[in-house]
């Protein structure tokens, strides 16, 4: 039986950085990189990916750092800039399984207000049967239990499906619950692994 394949979204098939923006916004680097460490930082950006409104987390942020009120209102309001696009070679081996009929799945740490942008800008994503969205279920990973309402609700064997993200955190967690679960690295070294679990592309 083929194995159902779950993909992790940005930074394995699409391309998203806050820098994309910020770059145009800020004059010198190192006081971008001082913005993105240590206002908008990524602890701060994985409250929204776990439910947060981007509302709340927007007025919370201005009101801890009124000096930065702009720049930080900027970070949502010009959010879809901070998409580059896909990673095409990554989706060229999507679609290899798509064409070879795999069951494909995606489990995204992304906000619910924003991920309706991804879905109207990458027409891949609907090549997905499903995709799990963090933020619409106020969990995220690697938290366990996002993982178990994944498995719930798409009826999955564990041992049966390969799991792919770039993050070592949600690799680890994925191993511990029972997938086979690779850390993407580049789509030459995805590809090479899924050749050598025999998937077929």
């Amino acid at each position: 039986m083929k194995p159902t394949i779950i993909f992790d979204l940005g930074g394995v098939l699409i391309d998203w950085n806050p820098r994309y923006l910020y770059h145009t916004v800020f004059e010198h680097e190192h006081h971008m990189e001082y913005f993105l460490e240590n206002i908008a930082s990524p602890e701060w950006n994985e409250l929204q990916d776990a439910g947060r409104s981007l509302e709340e987390a927007t007025n919370i942020l201005c009101s801890h750092f009124p000096e930065y009120e702009r720049e930080i209102r900027l970070y949502y309001s010009e959010w879809k800039k901070m998409l580059k696009g896909s990673m095409s070679h990554t989706v060229d081996i999507l679609k290899s399984l798509k064409d070879n009929h795999y069951r494909l799945l995606a489990l995204t740490n992304w906000s619910d207000e924003t991920f309706p942008v991804a879905l109207e800008t990458f027409d891949f994503l609907h090549w997905f049967e499903g995709i799990l969205v963090s933020g619409k279920e106020k969990l995220k990973k690697p938290d366990p239990a996002i993982f178990q309402l994944l498995i719930k609700r798409y009826s999955l064997s564990p041992s049966e499906s390969i799991f792919i993200d770039d993050n070592l955190r949600n690799v680890t967690t994925a191993k511990s619950l029972g997938f086979d679960a690779i850390q993407f690295t580049s789509p030459d070294q995805l590809r090479a692994d899924l050749i050598e679990r025999g998937i077929n592309l």
